[in-house]
């Protein structure tokens, strides 16, 4: 009885270790993005990266001195943009998008999108529920 009582009690610790180390490889939007670092974004979508468990898309920007950059952009998972009504072929190679979000910690061109509004004037929430990102929540942004 003792044995198996001790077997039990290794396999639950094991299963807790397991799950802690899923919740911790997933990161809050505190953990790299900057709530103080809001930024606009618009140009063309130079690629789209509809992987879980964000969604990227590449976005060039010129900046107020001329000069074209690239930035990263993070939206949620792609079933989450999907019921919200953004697809994969909503992002076209060289169509211009504006996206409305917060800047990496680290000041790279990496930033978390909120918001990415299409050529048509389609607007979708792109980011995360949940993440801690201010205003994570479809309609509560305060901003405007």
């Amino acid at each position: 009885m003792k044995r198996k009582t001790v077997l039990i009690a290794l396999a639950a610790s094991a299963l807790l270790f397991v799950r802690v180390g899923q919740v911790e490889a997933h990161h809050a939007f505190g953990a790299e993005f900057d709530p103080n670092r809001p930024i606009l974004l618009k140009g063309p979508v130079k690629r789209v990266e509809w992987i879980n468990p964000h969604t990227w898309i590449h976005v060039e920007h010129t900046d107020e001195k001329g000069n074209k950059e690239i930035w990263m952009v993070e939206g949620g998972t792609p079933n989450s943009l999907l019921r919200r009504g953004l697809k994969r072929d909503s992002l076209k190679l060289g169509q211009i998008v504006i996206v409305d979000g917060y800047q990496a910690k680290d000041r790279s061109h990496r930033a978390n999108g909120r918001d990415v509004t299409l050529p048509d004037g389609q607007k979708f929430f792109m980011g995360s529920s949940g993440t801690g990102a201010p205003y994570d929540q479809p309609g509560k942004d305060q901003r405007k």
